[in-house]
């Protein structure tokens, strides 16, 4: 397969965990990002990149796909609108071509050639700049191959090739190197055999490594097979000896094997880990220590130092896109802490995560109620932050937004390392209107404040009982019906005309009928009959859906039986 081919494998992929997170409960797991922002994407996007693109301090985001989008950073981990330049890229780097200080861009244009565009420094940038390479380009990535001081490029077509940059924002002709077999996915650069000229590492059916001469041409590979399905590489020094070692990302089932570097461009046996699937594999110093971190998918891995990882928090789906998607890293909200930034082509959104430090936070998705009557209260949702430290975390202050959502907290003071404190939420909306609100804490984890995002829906519907439950049944027969009372609390008339039915996991052993009308007066009730039938024996859950136009958010009437 392609790399464009997997890439389109694994957004059906995404699309199939949104539909299983429909019918099933997806738990969020604790983490050191929170879901802060989510803005529109304008078109599919395959690569994307981080800088400050117009000098002002806030990082800024770039994406590829039918177009080339800027997003100018607010500061805050938000972003202005994007603004779009005619383009049509399969991925993304960038660099200073032209020496001037701007950072400017470059595109593989999945055809024979890329693209750059030139920075104008205040985010706008200039009509491309096209080279050409041998065949249809698929990925690019830059550095000096020559030691010019010029940035050359990395391209993936038929082969492996080097264009030498010639400091303007164009390249020489390709010099192509086909010794690595089987076609690439993604390539790193860095210097693998400590001579202070640039190498390159490739993945896709093998790994290997292509040293560089120094004059732009690149050794011949020395590879392996792998085991997995390699999709993507990153590189750093994970146990600070001073040799280069790397983490290839195994895209089916989002695993990250770590190679130890040995200086001589050669790797020890790897080391295996479970993060979560994604699109590509991020290294950085995500928690503050000193030590390389990684973040494949939805998983983080922390560094030990000496190279070896362990798991300590997921990353919040659905930005993570529950089975990938593309990501970079930046400080987005200048408290020098690397925040992400996610790519959900499914949903058509980019997603902030704001990096939270020592501050783990369950759960890291927006605190989201059910359902809930107009003029009442529900059950109060909890938010725990736990200390991942070795000192004291010092919570100063933790406010709400006010009604309809009212908070309670045992986070005050200090919390030592280890230990964890509570937020508690409830809501009690007024009206049938979805409601928004925010929980906003300030500790000694960053120095920017922390969020908890609350969302609510009101409802005019009432539905009692809340659940219904089946005696054990005969696998072939049914039960008797058990009755759903549903009342019009509202001041108008509510049509349910198509709106009650029964899904999730085990939807085809309930059944269900209704007399609620297309205009159910104000004050009146009518009945839903729900019928357990049992198609094979085992616990058996689902839910009735109950909703009306103009009544507000849906209810949800868990069902279960043991079928014999």
């Amino acid at each position: 397969m392609t790399r464009l081919e997997l890439l389109r494998c694994g957004r059906l992929l995404c699309a199939l965990a949104a539909l299983i997170c429909f019918v099933g409960i997806v738990t969020p797991a604790q983490a050191q990002f929170e879901t802060f922002a989510t803005q529109k994407l304008p078109n599919e996007t395959l690569g994307i990149v981080t800088g400050d693109f117009n000098h002002d301090g806030k990082i800024d985001v770039a994406t590829v796909g039918d177009y080339l989008s800027i997003f100018l950073g607010n500061g805050d981990g938000t972003f202005h609108p994007a603004v779009n330049y005619t383009a049509l890229g399969y991925w993304i780097a960038v660099a200073d071509f032209n020496k001037d200080g701007n950072l400017d861009l470059v595109t593989a244009n999945g055809d024979n050639s890329v693209s750059v565009f030139l920075g104008n420094g205040d985010g706008t940038f200039q009509s491309p700049k096209i080279s050409h390479t041998t065949n249809n380009c698929s990925f690019v990535a830059v550095g000096d191959f020559n030691g010019d001081h010029k940035m050359d490029l990395v391209v993936l077509n038929s082969g492996i090739s080097i264009l030498l940059g010639n400091g303007d924002g164009t390249f020489q002709a390709p010099i192509d190197n086909n010794s690595f077999p089987g076609g690439a996915s993604w390539v790193a650069v860095g210097d693998f055999n400590n001579d202070h000229r640039t190498d390159v590492v490739a993945v896709g059916n093998y790994y290997g490594i292509l040293l560089g001469n120094g004059d732009g041409t690149l050794q011949n590979a020395t590879y392996s097979s792998f085991p997995f399905s390699i999709w993507s590489v990153a590189t750093g020094d994970f146990n600070r000896d001073g040799n280069l070692d790397m983490a290839i990302g195994e895209y089916q089932t989002g695993g990250v094997f770590v190679f130890l570097g040995n200086g001589d461009g050669t790797f020890q046996q790897w080391a295996d880990y479970s993060a979560g699937q994604g699109d590509g594999v991020l290294v950085q110093d995500f928690n503050h220590d000193g030590i390389l971190d990684i973040v494949m998918g939805t998983g983080l891995l922390a560094g030990n130092g000496d190279g070896t990882f362990r798991l300590v928090g997921g990353i919040p789906t659905p930005a993570a896109g529950l089975s990938g998607g593309l990501e970079a890293a930046g400080d987005l909200n200048g408290d020098s802490l690397p925040d992400l930034v996610y790519i959900d082509n499914v949903a058509g959104v980019i997603t902030t995560l704001l990096n939270t430090g020592v501050a783990i936070f369950y759960p890291s998705t927006p605190i989201t109620f059910a359902t809930q009557l107009v003029g009442t209260t529900s059950a109060p949702l909890t938010a725990t932050i736990t200390n991942s430290g070795s000192s004291p975390l010092t919570v100063s202050s933790v406010n709400s937004s006010g009604p309809p959502f009212h908070t309670r907290t045992t986070c005050q003071g200090k919390i030592a390392p280890g230990a964890n404190c509570s937020i508690m939420a409830t809501f009690s909306p007024k009206t049938i209107v979805p409601t928004s609100g925010t929980i906003t804490i300030h500790d000694s984890a960053s120095s920017k404040p922390e969020f908890i995002d609350l969302v609510g829906t009101g409802t005019v519907v009432k539905v009692v009982p809340r659940g219904v439950s089946f005696d054990r049944q005969k696998s072939g027969t049914h039960s008797h019906s058990k009755k759903v009372v549903v009342t019009n609390t509202g001041s108008t008339p509510l049509d349910f005309q198509g709106s009650i039915g029964i899904g999730g996991e085990d939807y085809f052993n309930f059944f269900e009928s209704n007399d609620c009308p297309t205009a159910l007066p104000a004050g009146a009730s009518c009945l839903v009959h729900v019928i357990f039938a049992p198609r094979h024996s085992g616990l058996l859950i689902a839910s009735l859906f109950i909703g009306a136009s103009g009544g507000g958010g849906v209810q949800t009437v868990p069902l279960s039986g043991i079928g014999d």
